[in-house]
């Protein structure tokens, strides 16, 4: 089967991919569609450290097409959306609601996928950029049958991410003030979570003026292309800033421009050693920073509730989706991703 595989210094959209049947309490998907987040880019350059060959892809959607002993939620036939959380459902962090903390989840990588007789990792416990994946039953959500697999796919990461930090993460309320740095997928995201929530004012920064009228689609009340205007709509600061960039840079400037007890959240993936200065003296009026892993969300809850959302019309989903490819254009989606030119491209077989 076809797959997009990364050995470590080269990614190739190969043909020759194998993947195992499902085991006890796991799901065979065939995938119909995958986003291309930068997350599966920071693999290739390295920001993420990743051990190789791996299949890559974690945002991905499609139709079950078996189950391992034990899983009764989805049956063969069923749409579904991947979540990237193999998480236990048993450790205390689990069974109190929080399973993007299971340690279970985390840095413990699968090798469900073969090619040429040697084993290859599994990204993220997902891999949606290959024609099959073998998940946890946790992973695979269902989903309705008249929410397109191109949108769909998007629910998996940068709408959990982006609209769960803003509901789950920083809890933002009717009538708060929030800044969004940064208007790519999650920025998008972040945007549309806090109209959904009841902003009053959301101002979105980006540096690509060309962004502007999907910012204002998606529920930005302002657009400016550098942070130093922030003050002039929002003299006091924000109650919300949502640093969606990686930028070490751009920490210090989303502290900056809070209010009194405002928070930061920071969103953007930046290297693991990178780090970051602020004055602490900036927090001591009830200020804080939080960190947000994957939205802070709960899979299972949340994807049917935004599939819901995009359903009345109040989730923009199909807008997200600025361009497909076939999986074989993969190096054409990277290019367009890194140019900056798609909020999402995604890839389909």
């Amino acid at each position: 089967m076809r797959g997009v595989v990364f050995d470590g210094k080269r990614v190739e959209v190969v043909t020759d991919l194998e993947v195992r049947p499902p085991g006890p309490g796991e799901v065979l998907v065939g995938i119909r569609a995958a986003g291309l987040c930068h997350s599966d880019l920071s693999v290739i350059d390295g920001t993420i450290p990743f051990p190789p060959p791996v299949v890559l892809g974690h945002e991905g959607a499609g139709v079950v097409e078996a189950v391992g002993e034990g899983v009764r939620h989805v049956v063969p036939g069923d749409h579904v959306a991947l979540s990237t959380l193999a998480n236990c459902g048993a450790c205390p962090d689990c069974d109190t609601g929080r399973p993007t903390m299971c340690r279970k989840a985390i840095g413990m990588p699968g090798k469900p996928f073969s090619r040429g007789g040697r084993d290859l990792y599994q990204f993220a416990s997902n891999s949606s950029f290959a024609e099959r994946t073998v998940v946890k039953a946790v992973q695979a959500v269902k989903i309705p049958e008249d929410v397109p697999f191109a949108s769909a796919a998007l629910l998996g990461c940068g709408v959990l991410t982006g609209v769960g930090a803003v509901l789950n993460r920083a809890r933002v309320a009717r009538g708060d003030t929030v800044v969004v740095i940064g208007t790519g997928g999650i920025g998008l995201n972040v945007l549309q979570g806090a109209r959904i929530a009841g902003a009053l004012t959301i101002v979105a920064v980006d540096t690509n003026p060309a962004k502007e009228e999907v910012a204002r689609r998606f529920g930005a009340t302002h657009f400016l292309p550098s942070a130093d205007g922030v003050r002039e709509v929002l003299p006091t600061g924000a109650d919300h800033v949502f640093e969606c960039v990686g930028h070490t840079g751009l920490v210090r400037t989303a502290i900056d421009l809070l209010d009194r007890h405002g928070q930061a959240v920071l969103l953007g993936m930046t290297a693991p050693k990178a780090e970051a200065s602020f004055p602490p003296a900036a927090m001591f009026l009830d200020k804080s920073v939080l960190g947000c892993r994957y939205g802070s969300s709960r899979p299972q809850k949340d994807i049917p509730l935004y599939a819901e959302l995009y359903r009345s019309g109040a989730l923009l989903l199909d807008e997200l989706v600025t361009a497909s490819y076939p999986v074989e254009e993969f190096d054409r989606a990277r290019e367009d991703a890194e140019a900056g030119k798609v909020a999402r491209g995604v890839l389909v077989f």
